[in-house]
């Protein structure tokens, strides 16, 4: 399995993401002919090679010959996307990528999906951006895709709204529940894009598994702060499943007999925020016959401790219970279908007879039917039967 570490230590952005892909060997002369097979006219792909701090890197320019761009809704992204010449997975991948940022933009300014304007990511640039993102780690044979915690950068920026405060809250919606770090200069170095691409691309923040590296692309951003090195790095490798099959795992447990269960439910999805893989509350029969909760959290070991400490801020418990356990693991990724309904995220899970399992995000149906008035269970069984049909579209 081949996985990419994206290396946000400068933020991302969508040139940043290409230079990145590029320079980690997918062919230059695939991306160059991305505006044309998009049918975008007055666009062109350039090259520069340039430095950022202590790094080479691959500067990738979208030149648009007209300035201003129309005002795109989501149909119409969708309409260029649906004729491009585009393989059907990278297609499907970059959908997935303005659907969620359709959602955000909505969620910031008050409509819907179908009414809200696409202005700077509705852009010919930015539609090169998340389709070459999604058509690169497709030819890289890129099957799970894992990041660091994004830098957003502070300060203020122009848009079509008039100055903004950095993070840009479509940003901030996007990477809601994600970890991230503000600053460490007054600049945007995480757009709206380079957040998509994150939240829909990333499906753990957890730290990638151990991998064998093949190669590395640098990717820079258009500015050269003094202060950091404007580039995004993507680490390229594969990994062997059967090392991966066994993986160890932090188990927090702690008993609680005088909380509230409304603040308890309220503390799992931070629990999850903070880089839990897993967390649940059993009901539990306590000393003296008192009922209790018992609060289970798995995660990775490097963030024991600070899931600890949130436990103990957080609930009413005196101690939590810390140990290392190992688990059996089967080898997934996630993968958007098209349906009638709209895109849905499936988990794919490889069994080890080699077949392979299919199981709809129920997140993703539910936000699905709610938009297009479908049953639940409609929704679902259209996803699984578009995945059946495409095998691995995503």
């Amino acid at each position: 399995m081949r996985i990419a570490y994206f290396d946000c230590f400068a933020g991302i952005s969508g040139d940043m993401t290409l230079g990145a892909l590029v320079s980690a060997g997918w062919d230059r002369s695939a991306l160059e002919s991305l505006p044309r097979r998009l049918k975008l006219d007055g666009v062109r792909v350039s090259f520069d090679d340039v430095k950022r701090g202590p790094f080479h890197a691959l500067q990738v320019k979208v030149e648009v010959a007209e300035a201003r761009q129309p005002h795109r809704h989501l149909r119409h992204v969708e309409q260029i996307l649906e004729q491009a010449e585009l393989d059907e997975a990278p297609r499907a991948r970059a959908l997935a990528i303005f659907q969620r940022l359709a959602e955000a933009e909505a969620e910031v300014h008050g409509s819907t999906i179908e009414k809200v304007h696409f202005h700077e990511v509705g852009a010919a640039d930015a539609l090169v951006d998340v389709a070459g993102a999604a058509e690169g780690l497709a030819a890289l044979g890129i099957e799970r895709v894992f990041a660091s915690a994004p830098r957003l950068g502070g300060g203020e920026v122009m848009s079509q709204h008039g100055r903004i405060p950095v993070p840009a809250p479509a940003t901030v919606a996007l990477l809601r529940g994600a970890p991230v770090e503000l600053g460490p200069i007054a600049s945007e170095l995480t757009t709206p894009t380079g957040a998509a691409l994150l939240a829909t691309l990333v499906e753990s923040w957890a730290a990638p598994p151990a991998f064998r590296l093949e190669r590395t692309g640098i990717g820079a951003g258009s500015r050269d702060p003094k202060e950091l090195a404007n580039v995004l790095r993507v680490l390229v490798g594969t990994v062997d499943p059967a090392k991966t099959a066994r993986q160890q795992v932090a188990v927090l447990e702690t008993s609680l007999d005088d909380e509230n269960p409304q603040l308890v439910g309220a503390l799992l999805p931070r629990l999850l925020a903070a880089g839990a893989l897993d967390a649940m509350v059993v009901p539990t029969v306590m000393k003296k016959g008192r009922p209790g909760l018992w609060l289970v959290v798995i995660a990775p070991p490097d963030r024991a401790d600070e899931l600890g400490g949130l436990l103990l801020r957080e609930s009413s418990t005196l101690g939590v219970r810390m140990r290392i356990e190992e688990r059996l693991e089967l080898e997934r990724r996630t993968v958007s279908v098209s349906t009638s309904h709209g895109p849905v995220t499936l988990k794919i899970a490889r069994l080890p007879d080699g077949t392979e399992r299919a199981v709809p995000e129920f997140e993703s149906v539910r936000e699905v039917a709610e938009r297009s008035g479908q049953p639940h269970r409609e929704v679902a069984e259209s996803a699984i039967a578009a995945w059946r049909a495409g095998r691995g579209a995503s």
